[in-house]
């Protein structure tokens, strides 16, 4: 997900889920400006001790009875997405008012600003932020909350350690020769051809739900941990849910992210790849579910254990 920090105004991330200054110039994974950068250009938080994405490593993950079932309010209604725009490092949808989550073993209600994705290159090089037991999936989408209680103003909600809440979707290549698939992604992917270049931004004119991109999720089955926004200013306030069931979609739509969508507003190379950020320390991952499958995250190093993405 991109956000804030001091002379930052809360950026792209809540609206994209990652946030940084205007004033800091940063990148993915080019030679000379890359994610190892970051801790130097956005060094109160991307140094930080609970920084995201994190290696999920499923038997080391622990029970928590407090994770219980999230209550998802507007995700079944197909018109709540309102624009789709290239930002020049991912793809972001906001979100309409009156769409939001709560349950889960969350402080409270949040409410849903908007989702956004990260891949690598096609299904040949897998992007997804987060690894579960060492494997990267193709893709992972970010859906971004926040405190129902800030009113939108992501000023105070990254001032919070659990300000923001991030649930985060692994996306896995449908088995098969199935093309278009599923529909939704379908209709989301063909909004890419009109949003070329960075800053462009188009309304959303399809129906289409929030639950009709998570077709085939198990939502009662979760990994939880206390991390960070996973681009500069890479602020500790989120708390990460990460859904242990993938979305699986066909091969075509997921190569097309790598393949449409460009770097600057100039509509030549680069294209948008690789716009993951490395992995950072384990950190304590709890889970929502009992069976081995669905354990929490984290080999964490002993003792450190995060206070309330």
């Amino acid at each position: 997900m991109t956000w804030l920090g001091a002379v930052l105004a809360v950026c792209v991330l809540v609206p994209s889920a990652h946030c940084a200054s205007d004033s800091i110039d940063w990148c993915y994974h080019q030679p000379t400006c890359n994610d190892s950068t970051w801790s130097t250009i956005a060094t109160q938080f991307c140094n930080g001790s609970r920084q995201s994405p994190i290696n999920i490593v499923s038997a080391s993950a622990q029970f928590d009875s407090n994770l219980t079932a999230f209550t998802f309010n507007g995700f079944s209604n197909a018109s709540t997405l309102d624009k789709i725009s290239n930002t020049g490092k991912t793809v972001k949808v906001t979100i309409k008012s009156g769409v939001g989550i709560s349950g889960g073993g969350l402080d409270g209600s949040y409410d849903s600003l908007q989702f956004h994705l990260h891949w690598g290159n096609g299904t040949s090089v897998p992007g997804a932020e987060h690894t579960v037991n060492g494997k990267r999936y193709p893709m992972e989408l970010h859906i971004v909350n926040i405190k129902s209680i800030y009113n939108g103003d992501t000023t105070q909600a990254v001032a919070d350690s659990t300000g923001l809440a991030a649930l985060g979707f692994l996306i896995e290549e449908m088995s098969g020769n199935a093309t278009g698939q599923p529909a939704s992604w379908n209709i989301l992917s063909s909004y890419l051809a009109r949003i070329p270049n960075a800053t462009n931004s188009v309304s959303v004119t399809d129906t289409l739900s929030l639950d009709e991109l998570l077709p085939g999720v198990d939502r009662t089955k979760y990994y939880r941990y206390l991390g960070s926004l996973t681009t500069p200013t890479c602020n500790e306030a989120v708390v990460w849910t990460v859904f242990k069931d993938t979305v699986k979609v066909s091969r075509d739509v997921i190569d097309m992210f790598s393949q449409k969508v460009y770097v600057t507003n100039s509509s030549s190379p680069p294209f948008i790849l690789n716009n993951f950020r490395n992995i950072q320390p384990a950190l304590s991952v709890t889970t929502s579910a009992t069976s081995k499958t669905c354990y929490s995250l984290g080999l964490m190093a002993l003792g450190v254990l995060l206070g309330s993405t």
